[in-house]
């Protein structure tokens, strides 16, 4: 079974296509296939979806799993927003990237301003809980 994953050398990003053929990989790459041996030959393992896990209860503190830049702030300190609701926007590899709230509550403090560049994992913005 073929399978798609991007591959950096000398720090140019190729998407490629990879199957293990009788103990040799065959890699296509733009257009050309390449046999490659290797002394530890395994099976692909399917790789594990991503689950960012904003929304499985977690914090008020919101971040990106990912650097980017921030293109829109949607919400503004002291708006209410429920879990789930999108409150930022981020543009990471030319893809926008919606970023949502964890938890439902009053937005205490935003730390990120539209047009800046983002690290990920770094606080963008906070929201206090509402407790019900």
């Amino acid at each position: 079974m073929k399978e798609k994953r991007s591959l950096t050398v000398d720090g140019e990003e190729f998407e490629v296509e990879i199957e293990l053929k009788e103990g040799l990989w065959e890699v296509s790459v733009e257009g050309k296939t390449y046999s490659i041996k290797s002394d530890s030959v395994s099976k692909i393992r399917p790789r594990k979806k991503k689950s960012s896990g904003k929304l499985a209860g977690g914090s008020g503190i919101v971040t990106s799993a990912i650097p980017g830049k921030v293109v829109s702030i949607l919400v503004s300190e002291g708006d209410t927003v429920a879990a789930g609701d999108v409150v930022i926007v981020l543009e990471a590899m030319k893809m926008q990237n919606e970023i949502k709230a964890a938890v439902g509550g009053l937005v205490k403090k935003i730390g990120c301003e539209s047009g800046e560049r983002v690290e990920a994992n770094v606080p963008l913005l906070e929201i206090e809980k509402i407790e019900a």
